[in-house]
């Protein structure tokens, strides 16, 4: 009976150590789950929230290697979260990167303004927010950081203008989400109205689009040219949407007789140019965005002063906002070389890619 009984005993006491020793090994595994959340306080962590309509924007993956390698440059981390998703994966994912403890929060938002709920909770949380490339409305912010919109719209209207000075043009507006369309779409007017007052120009139709989405943008387009074709010039949002024009177009053997802009200088874009189914689009380099981005957002994190702003913008909060300003570029076939070629934004090969090397 003595023997059973320690037989027990000895029992009892290998299954503690046994018990103690997964409990171990069971911190040893979240250990650094939670190291995670920790950083290193000489390294300033920026967030880096991207919303976009797809994943696969040519433009958004550049905008997102050249920032996260500026401030790896400058002695700092970025923690990305990209969503294509919409609002609510955009809050979400904000939600996740203001629980990593970070200094800064950069933000190209899906909506300006349903997206100023969780901005705010930065704020609340004693986090910065800077708006990249999108303003954000009714909340105050660290800084702006962007190209002239206006500006962007008048070159393109500048641009179709000299091409086509009398005849019927189409408006085809991004997305009713972005307040940069209603800055794009001012500074077409701007260029246009003299036009349209003395009778030589007449804005035959204008679509707005929910999203920056191709698809939408080939329905809407599609559901005008079943009633009408006779257009002079189509002003796109951008060179996704430009995209589908041109294809509505090339169904009607029309590309190339109606003068078609964009913007972004997407590589299809500037292949158009070559082929002559888009005149022109707006170059918006880059990598100027975001490295201007980087410093900013390192300064924020580093708590020093700011340099002077190109000026100060009203997005509804009870602050202005610093917004630095950076100009953009219009680019034909008759200045690709000294622009998109020579910055090495994309090469003359994958431009002309089966034409003649010029």
């Amino acid at each position: 009976m003595k023997k059973s009984f320690g037989f027990i005993i000895i029992l009892i006491l290998l299954a503690v150590s046994v018990l103690f020793s997964a409990c171990s090994k069971q911190q040893d595994m979240q250990a650094p789950v939670k190291a995670k959340t920790e950083k290193n306080s000489d390294v300033p962590r920026i967030g880096f929230s991207v919303a976009t309509d797809t994943f696969i924007i040519e433009r958004w993956n550049k905008d997102i290697k050249i920032f996260t390698s500026a401030v790896s440059d400058l002695g700092g981390d970025v923690l990305l979260q990209m969503s294509a998703g919409g609002n609510a994966a955009q809050i979400q994912q904000i939600e996740y990167l203001l629980s990593q403890n970070i200094d800064v929060l950069v933000v190209i938002p899906h909506d300006c303004d349903l997206i100023s709920g969780v901005i705010q909770e930065a704020g609340e949380k004693g986090v910065p927010v800077i708006a990249y490339d999108r303003i954000i409305n009714n909340v105050p912010l660290a800084a702006y950081v962007s190209f002239d919109n206006r500006q962007v719209g008048s070159l393109m209207a500048e641009a179709a203008v000299k091409a086509c000075p009398k005849g019927n043009y189409l408006i085809l507006n991004g997305s009713i989400r972005d307040t940069n369309v209603y800055e794009v779409n001012a500074g077409i007017y701007s260029i246009l109205n003299p036009y349209i007052n003395k009778g030589s120009i007449r804005v035959g139709e204008e679509i707005w689009l929910d999203e920056w989405s191709f698809d939408e943008a080939l329905q809407k387009l599609g559901e005008v040219f079943a009633v009408r074709e006779d257009f002079d010039a189509i002003l796109a949002g951008n060179d996704q949407i430009a995209e589908a024009a041109v294809q509505l177009l090339a169904e009607r053997r029309l590309a190339g007789n109606v003068v078609v802009t964009g913007q972004d200088a997407e590589l299809a874009a500037c292949q158009r140019l070559v082929e002559g189914s888009q005149l022109m689009t707006v170059y918006k380099p880059i990598d100027r965005l975001a490295t201007k981005t980087a410093q900013i957002a390192m300064m924020v994190a580093r708590r020093e002063e700011l340099p002077e702003p190109s000026t100060y913008v009203d997005n509804g909060s009870s602050e202005k906002v610093p917004y630095f300003r950076l100009a953009p570029i219009a680019v034909t076939l008759d200045n690709i070389e000294d622009t998109v070629f020579k910055d090495g934004f994309h090469s003359r090969q994958d431009v002309y890619r089966t034409s003649v090397l010029k």
